[in-house]
């Protein structure tokens, strides 16, 4: 129809109040103007034809009679009694409003429901889908009666209320486009990420199915809300001419093909172009991208078809929910791992090795090392603290590339971890993920065939990391001995405090016992204020005695052990201060405390019974923990040697990556004769061995 027609209709009815027959009348005179003005434009220019309408048809009355519309019906029209208000429709849209509210939830949970009835079989997923279905019945039942409070062809509306319902319908159908694309988008990222993660090898099937149902979580959100959008668009599209509704359809049926195509193509050029590579979560971002660009210029160009006024801006919905987008966003990119370290460790050489004699004792959980070396060195790496998101990608790279230059100087028997592997610390590290990590940790100790053990920091397991304690625990199992042959973490573990209590026994070919090292949990928060560390407990205390009784009764002498954790004793901080008092009670060997974020030791404000047990059983000569980046002393105390292992860390600590005098490795020679030895490796003084001609410093 000529625009200037469709004008001069809707001035024709501008003082005529909506109603069903109003809006048929309108479309009427409109067909029958159109007829008119075509017949006009044999003999007059267009301006002349709308000039001759306007003359003749101008007003209702004279342009409803060419039209042939009653006088009954005319009346009806211009009459201005019981018209509905704006707040008695508002009224009324909430009648609709909560029952649909209610049945948009309940039947998405109905869906779900029903969908892990199919997949699991289990009788509770019935007893549960016919719970939620009950609800949702009630909601639609209540729905189909209060809709017809908006029986359109007895409703006439003033114009606040008419204006209201175009605003009203404005808003639900831009929410229903909306959630049309980003349901989509998240579907299909979620699903070309599972194809990637199996195509790769990362994941199993039953690993990417439980993965998956974890991401459709926010899909599930989305869909209660589109369902919410198209129950009111339907209700409130009747209020308009059929025509509307039938585009409206048409629009939304393009909009589902043109994104779906999308993905699709999408994702057959991610698989392609990720071929031979790691980097595939990059492509998906990059896609993921155009993908929102597209969405964002549909809304501001086509979607004007749909609505009556596309764009009205309000600033604080828009900051709200560009808020809540980002929020979403960032913490769903901040749980899922790049895998940029895999290309570093697939060019990394295995390190040269004579390897011993490894046994594990299924009942006792204990590791024994039987080796025929002279000198058995022992390598400590503490505070590595990988990110695992792009962010952290280049100091993800130096962290590795340190240990790798580490272990190849020092050509360690064994590689033991005193905590923080991981650093899943949210905006800090830009990441959740405290699993991929260590799988790509563990996958580097596998490449280079080096022994090793790990025992838990106060990082490795955060409250908002995307893996639980319980999870983390499990990981390690599967990563652990029995499946990669140099991970020594045990498969069962003492009923006490912690969760990596362990012993690792290193003997002569002879079966007598070198040293005893003790791995322990230091564990992470108390919970009861910010950075207010927990320490080994009184059970743990009372497992270490016995391990070491029953060693010195078996082994018919006072055994030589060596303890392992990641936050320091409190003993840490007295032998610190008696050293910088002067006082002869404290013996110096090497490093020093650079710690100024907060205390010079950061330790526990609550004490642990460990040093003094160890005193009076006279077995542990020397203790090692990480935890203070800045700290590598070493310092004597009451007979026992207490050290700070160098750390590994550039990314925890602000500056960190700038500093490199604390950097570094701590090794310890057992001999023969359970006589030791403590050397300090820092990275610096390998530079040149390793690092030629690289910036990682």
């Amino acid at each position: 129809m000529n625009k200037n027609i469709r004008n001069l209709a809707d001035r024709i009815f501008e003082n005529i109040h909506y109603s069903k027959k109003s809006e048929d009348a309108r479309e009427i005179i409109a067909e029958k103007l159109e007829k008119e003005y075509q017949k006009n434009l044999k003999s007059a220019n267009e301006i002349q034809s709308e000039g001759i309408l306007m003359q003749k048809y101008g007003d209702f009355s004279s342009a409803a009679d060419f039209a042939k519309i009653g006088s009954e019906m005319q009346c009806e029209i211009l009459n201005n009694e019981n018209l509905t208000e704006k707040k008695a429709l508002t009224s009324n849209f909430w009648k609709i409003r909560i029952p649909v509210y209610i049945f948009s939830v309940f039947s998405v949970l109905t869906a779900v429901s029903l969908f892990d009835l199919i997949f699991l079989r289990d009788a509770v997923y019935f007893l549960l889908t016919a719970a939620m279905s009950f609800p949702a019945l009630i909601a639609f039942i209540l729905y189909l009666r209060s809709v017809k409070l908006f029986d359109y062809s007895n409703i006439k509306l003033d114009d606040d209320s008419y204006s209201y319902l175009k605003k009203l319908c404005d808003k639900y159908s831009k929410r229903f486009v909306n959630s049309v694309f980003l349901l989509i988008g998240i579907l299909f990222v979620v699903l070309i990420t599972a194809l990637m993660q199996y195509i790769k090898g990362f994941m199993t099937v039953q690993e990417i199915q439980q993965s998956m149902l974890q991401s459709l979580v926010y899909a599930e959100y989305i869909v209660m809300i589109a369902v919410k959008n198209a129950f009111c668009i339907f209700t409130l599209n009747r209020c308009f001419k059929r025509e509307k509704s039938v585009f409206f359809q048409k629009s939304i049926l393009i909009v589902l093909a043109a994104s779906f195509g999308y993905w699709i193509i999408s994702s057959g050029l991610i698989v392609f172009l990720s071929k031979g590579s790691y980097f595939y979560s990059n492509y998906i971002f990059i896609f993921a991208v155009i993908y929102v660009i597209a969405w964002m210029t549909y809304n501001l160009t086509l979607r004007g078809k749909l609505v009556f006024d596309n764009i009205t801006l309000n600033i604080k919905r828009a900051v709200a929910f560009t808020l809540c987008i980002a929020f979403i966003g960032a913490c769903n990119l901040m749980q899922r791992d790049t895998w940029n370290l895999q290309p570093l460790i697939s060019l990394m050489q295995s390190a040269d090795h004579e390897k011993d004699d490894i046994s594990y004792n299924d009942e006792t959980g204990v590791y024994t090392i039987v080796t025929e070396k002279e000198n058995f060195r022992i390598l400590q790496i503490t505070d590595i603290h990988i990110g695992g998101s792009i962010v952290s990608a280049v100091k993800d790279y130096k962290a590795v590339f340190a240990c790798y230059c580490l272990i190849k100087h020092t050509k360690p028997d064994l590689v033991i971890v005193t905590g923080d592997l991981v650093f899943p610390v949210g905006l800090r590290s830009f990441s959740l993920n405290n699993s991929a990590p260590i799988i790509q940790f563990a996958s580097f100790m596998r490449t280079l065939g080096i022994p090793w053990a790990f025992t838990y920091g106060n990082h490795d397991t955060e409250d908002i990391a995307n893996k639980s304690e319980e999870e983390i625990t499990e990981l390690f199992k599967t990563l652990s001995y029995k499946t990669s042959e140099n991970l020594l973490y045990p498969y069962i573990q003492p009923n006490i405090t912690g969760r990596s209590n362990q012993l690792i026994e290193i003997r002569n070919e002879d079966n007598s016992l070198i040293q005893a090292i003790f791995l322990m949990d230091s564990n992470d928060y108390t919970g009861e204020g910010f950075n207010d560390y927990d320490y080994i407990h009184d059970d743990q205390v009372e497992w270490y005695r016995q391990q070491v009784e029953f060693l010195c009764e078996s082994e018919g002498r006072t055994i030589s052990s060596l303890l392992f954790f990641h936050i320091p004793l409190q003993q840490y901080k007295t032998a610190y201060e008696l050293y910088k008092s002067g006082s002869p009670e404290v013996k110096y060997y090497f490093g020093e405390n650079g710690e100024t974020m907060f205390d010079k030791v950061c330790c526990s404000d609550y004490p642990s019974g460990l040093f003094d047990t160890a005193v009076e059983l006279g077995s542990t000569k020397a203790m090692f923990c990480g935890h203070d980046h800045y700290n590598n002393s070493s310092l004597e105390y009451k007979g026992i040697r207490l050290t700070y292992g160098m750390s590994i860390d550039y990314l925890a600590m602000p500056g960190i990556d700038k500093d490199t005098k604390q950097r570094g490795g701590t090794l310890i020679t057992l001999h023969s004769d359970s006589s030791y030895d403590i050397e300090q490796i820092p990275l610096e003084s390998i530079q040149n061995e390793f690092f030629a001609g690289l910036n990682l410093f």
